[in-house]
């Protein structure tokens, strides 16, 4: 199995927030960066798919070129591979942009499952993952909770899932889907890893 983890780099949150000259976007020239905590949890997600069922991880991300530290957590964590989609342009493009950027990416690796996060920290939106779906044809549920792969489930598919989903008022709702699928995943679903020394060092090497 295939999973294919889309991460983003965001403005750290003790950074406090400046306007551009343009007044289109934030200076962000000496900015701190890091890695979407709710992408993280999807990675973690991923991990752990991996680890239980076997396959492989891909990381993929499409931001500037100085994306690549953030990048390089993915295989530090244990991902086998990260793919950086680069563009300037990509630090202020809207959702349908980087969705349409990552679906190349993604449509190369013939992945059987993709995950994001639910959103991101810097714009909340909640918009790329969805429209990544639609831009692949693939079936998707969104504020997931818990991930079970199941090859017999009720839709009496191979290679199929079910996946708990957060309601409003407390509620939840699981869901089957067949494969592949993309999923957008809650914050909180896991406890998340941190890079140890042996993993930075092995990442250099990583592809």
């Amino acid at each position: 199995m295939k999973i294919a983890v889309c991460i983003k780099q965001v403005v750290t949150r003790e950074w406090q927030l400046r306007v551009n000259d343009q007044k289109t976007w934030i200076r962000d020239q000496d900015a701190g960066f890091e890695l979407n905590e709710p992408d993280a949890y999807a990675l973690e997600e991923a991990l752990r798919l991996k680890e239980k069922h076997g396959g492989q991880v891909v990381a993929l991300c499409a931001r500037p070129a100085r994306a690549t530290h953030v990048i390089r957590e993915a295989p530090a964590r244990r991902a086998d591979r990260a793919i950086h989609v680069e563009s300037d342009a990509f630090a202020t493009a809207d959702a349908s942009t980087i969705a349409e950027a990552l679906a190349g990416a993604i449509r190369d690796e013939g992945v059987d499952l993709v995950l994001t996060g639910l959103q991101s920290d810097d714009q909340g939106f909640g918009q790329v993952g969805v429209i990544l779906a639609e831009t692949l044809g693939m079936p998707h549920a969104t504020i997931i909770m818990e991930v079970q792969l199941d090859s017999a489930n009720a839709l009496g598919n191979a290679g199929s899932l079910r996946v708990k989903r957060e309601l409003e008022g407390g509620w939840f709702q699981w869901v089957a889907l067949p494969m592949p699928a993309l999923l957008t995943i809650q914050s909180g679903i896991n406890q998340l890893r941190y890079a140890t020394l042996k993993g930075i060092m092995a990442a250099k090497k990583k592809e």
